[in-house]
């Protein structure tokens, strides 16, 4: 049987953290942020986690499920 491959692209933008949980990035940050008010600038700041609906998919991507 051969191994699984893993989503090269996934594995550049998630990160599994030691509780298990999924690190992600924002989108909507890398240009045309003039428009952008300065609170949703804020608020896309620092690192956020993938919901839980979606974590089993991501796992599956990275093969950590």
């Amino acid at each position: 049987m051969p191994k699984m491959k893993t989503n090269s692209g996934a594995l550049k933008r998630f990160k599994v953290k030691k509780n298990g949980s999924i690190k992600r990035g924002s989108a909507y940050r890398s240009h045309i942020l003039t428009k952008m008010t300065q609170k949703r600038k804020r608020n896309l700041r620092g690192p956020k986690t993938v919901a839980a609906v979606d974590a089993t998919r991501v796992k599956r991507m990275l093969n950590k499920a």
